[in-house]
């Protein structure tokens, strides 16, 4: 039986993660704002019995949260189309 293969780590070393960074980045408040508004917009709509624990879905703003933050307009899609549509693109917009 074949072994399966690791996939080789990068060695360029720029390419390694900096922690310390990102936990900066996820405490400014501009941040934890955004975030509080998705969990927020999850919670509606597990209330209102769209979506459910463990689902495979996410609830999308339709207004990007970071063009008007105060976007109440969301919906419910499957999690691999809000994840996939980036794909090939060189950013969000």
């Amino acid at each position: 039986m074949p072994t399966k293969k690791a996939k080789p780590k990068s060695k360029n070393p720029a390419s390694k993660r900096d922690y310390k960074r990102e936990r900066q980045y996820d405490g400014r408040p501009d941040v934890k704002e955004k975030r509080a508004a998705r969990n927020r917009a999850r919670r509606k709509a597990e209330k209102e019995g769209k979506v459910r624990k463990g689902d495979g879905k996410d609830v999308d703003h339709t207004t990007p949260l970071r063009k008007d933050s105060k976007s109440t307009t969301t919906r419910v899609v499957s999690a691999s189309k809000n994840r996939a549509w980036r794909k090939g693109k060189k950013g969000y917009d």
